[in-house]
């Protein structure tokens, strides 16, 4: 406060100095032929607000003071000013003149025109009376009267007004007055017209883009645009002519309206959250300040109001000043910009108040001054925010093509992952998982078509294999997948499809030594000969290497719909089949399910795991997995181990399955998770971080219990539920994708950490797999048999752990069983391996000691480093 009165004063003097007081002029305004009038008065300040004109008139001269260059600011005052102005006519003619006072702010304006001490005439008007009716259709204070040849005449102007008392006067020619109003009003809609034309831009830009930051600029030049209209007088004059009180009003809020956008815009275009937070703090101040400013300006008088509003412009002005050459220092462009904008806005705003506050003298600049600021400050944002919007057109365009260039990279390299993983290796024909998803559509197309399955096994494939080696096994079984190709071409029943890269599709290989296709029933007409020509064309020589090699395939079919109506299980069929002899003319044995010899077997040995499970007599053995960054054991996957008394150790790939199909399942998971969580109790007595993985089916995502026993074992033992993994493999979670989701999800939501297992083995969507909930994927040991000399096969390792960890999973390596292996994928950017090298599938009590071991002879549980001394033989 102290402050800004040093300043009032000094300025005040100064202006006074310069132009009140230079010069004394008492004489009157005179009219002349060719000559310009030259417009003074003399003031008297009425500091009652009470005088009238007959007080006024009876004043000697000496209480009047002279300002001859006809304009005068007196500051924010409660006094009211009386101007004494005389005209004499020394023209010849009748003159037409127009008193004007230039400020269409002053509140209460009252002309009295007087001839030889007699009152002529007497007209009130001002901003707090309604506009019409006026002498003159112009938002400032006009009085019209004339003056006769050789004659004079006297006007005393009463002017009171609760904002800034400034007081132009000047008397026109009647005709040069409205020449010159009519120039002013044509530059007056070229600013107006050009701040609509910005307004609008950015809000069709706004629309567009969504982008806020072009709101925030069209709103605060809507408020420069409501702002000088109403300070210039023309909403009262157009828009509410009759509601002075509401032209108040409206002039007080657009002054906290165009500072609230301001700054809105300010911050959002020169991003000074980020740059500056000290700034920021100062702007989100100085925003709520111009918020409550705004809500209670209502509220405020008029005289209150314009103070806050002409102090508060420095501050505001002058800080948003700041903030350009913050974000310049920063490296924003866009501070150059609006450093180079907001200073002439800054200094047209300071001239502004100035005059308001009585600081600075009425004259052209400070009439005009954030007039012309405002207008530059808008024209050279819009340049930045066309070059913003060029910058950012330019930006997306170039990200667009790079997107375009990463997903066609990612759709080779999926394709080729795709290829890879429904292709085999060797022979190139699509696998087993390709067969079945192709049975299962025509299947589904033709739910009333007669189809059949036939399998085919190379059954010396074993013997070429250890006999002429590797190499040689691999040239016959391709010399047969062409043989196949070439002979089922040539048959019309057998169903064949067109793969997205367009080859055909008719042979398919089931697994190492077997081969599979489709036939179409209703294109053989019970005729099987042709297919069985080709069949016995199959079983004779093949010549390798000037050997004769007996293939000595078996053939197996099964029918749809009477042997079943999925593939998988169509398959299976016809591999029983190929275990019956055949019946009748033909090579291939048809399934039959008399002579199933699997059914009873396998029913009955559900029925002793059933009792086994509910007696404890299964077992859980644990294999480790390592970590390859610190070569510590970090988690142990749950495998199962059933020892029937009559069978002795059965596999679980022949109880798991069936338990599956009959339901068993459910009671196997119940006891595996129960088993597992308490002896991860016991293993975190030597060390509390290892995590186990349990694996759960299919069948149990459909279980409405499975979460609830997962998480009542986890609060029963006392454990982390991020130290519980579940492993799923790829194909059971594509057995329903929409339930399997939502099951996995509710299961990763209270903890759980999910685990895709034999990654690569099945034909899944890799658009489904990465909406899984998972954090890692195990990668299936078929993928791994040949990376030690297929650089085919390591290159298909390498792009499965690329794009398992750019999906953003750990990717853990199974079935390691040599040193070479392991230091293989640990080039390839695996993460943990887990296999026979290491340590294979162990008691508890084994695994423990193992461990203990690890620890004492590495002094940290570095079992990596160790993992040869460990080694041993794979158990059977």
């Amino acid at each position: 406060m102290i402050l800004s009165t040093a300043l009032r004063i000094f300025l005040l003097s100064l202006a006074t100095f310069t132009s009140q007081f230079a010069h004394a002029n008492s004489a009157p305004v005179t009219l002349a032929s060719e000559k310009p009038i030259e417009s003074h008065f003399q003031y008297w300040e009425d500091a009652s607000a009470e005088a009238e004109l007959a007080d006024v008139r009876a004043l000697p001269d000496r209480a009047w003071q002279t300002n001859p260059s006809g304009k005068a600011t007196f500051g924010i005052t409660d006094s009211a000013y009386w101007l004494r102005v005389e005209v004499q006519n020394q023209t010849g003619r009748d003159q037409l003149l127009i008193a004007e006072l230039g400020y269409s702010q002053l509140d209460d304006v009252v002309f009295h025109e007087l001839s030889g001490g007699t009152l002529l005439r007497e007209f009130a008007t001002g901003d707090t009376r309604s506009f019409y009716p006026r002498d003159v259709d112009h938002p400032n204070m006009l009085y019209r009267f004339h003056v006769a040849p050789d004659a004079s005449k006297t006007l005393y102007i009463r002017v009171a007004t609760q904002g800034t008392m400034v007081v132009p006067l000047q008397i026109w020619q009647q005709n040069d007055f409205y020449e010159a109003a009519a120039n002013e009003q044509k530059l007056h809609f070229f600013y107006y017209g050009s701040l609509a034309v910005i307004i609008l831009i950015n809000l069709a830009v706004f629309l567009t883009l969504r982008e806020k930051l072009y709101l925030y600029y069209a709103l605060a030049i809507s408020g420069y645009f409501l702002f000088f209209a109403a300070v210039r007088g023309y909403t009262l004059q157009h828009i509410y002519p009759g509601a002075p009180f509401l032209h108040t009003h409206v002039l007080l809020l657009s002054m906290p309206f165009l500072a609230m956008f301001s700054i809105l815009f300010c911050m959002e275009f020169l991003q000074v959250r980020s740059n500056s937070p000290r700034l920021y703090r100062a702007l989100q101040a100085m925003l709520l300040f111009e918020m409550l400013f705004f809500l209670s300006a209502p509220m405020l008088d008029y005289d209150t109001g314009i103070r806050v509003a002409a102090v508060s412009a420095f501050a505001f002005f002058s800080l948003l000043l700041v903030a350009g050459p913050v974000a310049w220092a920063a490296g924003v462009r866009a501070g150059v910009f609006f450093t180079i904008a907001w200073t002439p806005l800054t200094i047209g705003v300071s001239a502004t108040a100035g005059r308001a506050l009585g600081l600075l003298p009425e004259n052209f600049f400070t009439e005009y001054a954030m007039q012309i600021g405002s207008g530059l400050e808008a024209f050279i944002l819009t340049l930045a925010l066309a070059d913003r919007l060029y910058r950012e057109r330019e930006q997306k365009i170039q990200a667009q093509a790079d997107i375009l260039k990463q997903q066609k990279a990612r759709n080779e390299a999926q394709t080729q992952l795709n290829e890879a993983l429904t292709h085999d290796p060797v022979t190139g024909l699509p696998n087993r998982n390709r067969f079945e998803w192709m049975v299962d559509e025509q299947l589904r197309q033709n739910p009333n078509g007669r189809f059949m399955v036939g399998v085919t096994r190379i059954t010396q494939l074993k013997e070429i294999n250890r006999t002429l080696g590797l190499d040689r096994s691999e040239r016959l079984l391709k010399a047969m997948a062409e043989q196949m190709t070439r002979l089922a071409s040539g048959l019309p029943m057998v169903h064949h499809t067109v793969d997205a890269r367009g080859n055909d599709e008719r042979v398919y290989q089931l697994s190492g030594d077997s081969f599979g296709l489709l036939v179409n029933v209703s294109k053989t007409a019970d005729d099987f000969q042709s297919l069985d020509n080709a069949l016995k064309q199959l079983a004779e020589p093949v010549l390798l290497d000037n050997i004769a090699i007996e293939p000595n395939p078996r053939f197996g079919a099964a029918s749809y719909p009477e042997h079943g109506k999925k593939a998988a299980l169509l398959i299976r069929n016809a591999h029983v089949g190929m275990e019956m002899a055949p019946h009748g003319p033909y090579q291939t044995g048809l399934y039959s399910r008399k002579d199933d010899i699997y059914d009873e077997s396998r029913l009955t040995l559900m029925s002793d795991l059933r009792e086994a499970l509910h007696h404890n007599q299964t077992e859980l053995y644990y294999q480790p997995k390592i970590s390859l960054a610190t070569g510590k054991v970090v988690g142990v996957e749950a495998l199962i181990r059933w020892h029937h008394p009559d069978r002795g150790w059965v596999p679980p790939i022949d109880f798991v399955p069936m338990a599956e199909k009959t339901g068993v399942i459910k009671h196997l998971t119940r006891w595996v998770v129960d088993q597992a969580m308490n002896d991860l109790k016991a293993l975190h007595e030597i060390d509390p971080e290892l995590t186990i993985s349990v694996n759960i089916s299919a069948r149990d995502l459909s279980s409405p219990e499975l979460i609830g026993l997962f998480e009542t074992r986890i609060k029963r033992y006392q454990l982390q539920a991020e130290q519980v993994i579940i492993e799923l493999t790829e194909t059971a979670a594509m057995d329903d994708p929409h339930r399997g989701l939502k099951a996995l999800n509710e299961l990763t939501a209270i903890g759980l950490k999910l685990s895709i297992d034999d990654f690569g083995a099945g034909y899944s969507s890799l658009s489904y797999l990465k909406k899984l909930p998972a954090s890692e994927i195990k990668l299936d040991r078929t993928l791994l048999q040949d990376i030690e000399s297929s650089d085919s096969a390591r290159m298909i390792v390498e792009t499965a752990i690329s794009m398992g960890q750019g999906l953003g999973y750990r990717v853990v390596a199974e079935g390691i069983e040599t040193e070479k292996s392991a230091h293989l994928l640990e080039s390839l950017g695996a993460e943990m391996l887990q296999g026979y090298w290491i340590c294979p599938p162990n008691s508890l009590e084994d695994l423990k000691a193992w461990l203990d071991v690890g620890r004492q002879v590495t002094g940290r549980g570095d079992v990596y480093s160790s993992a040869k001394r460990s080694a041993r033989p794979r158990d059977v």
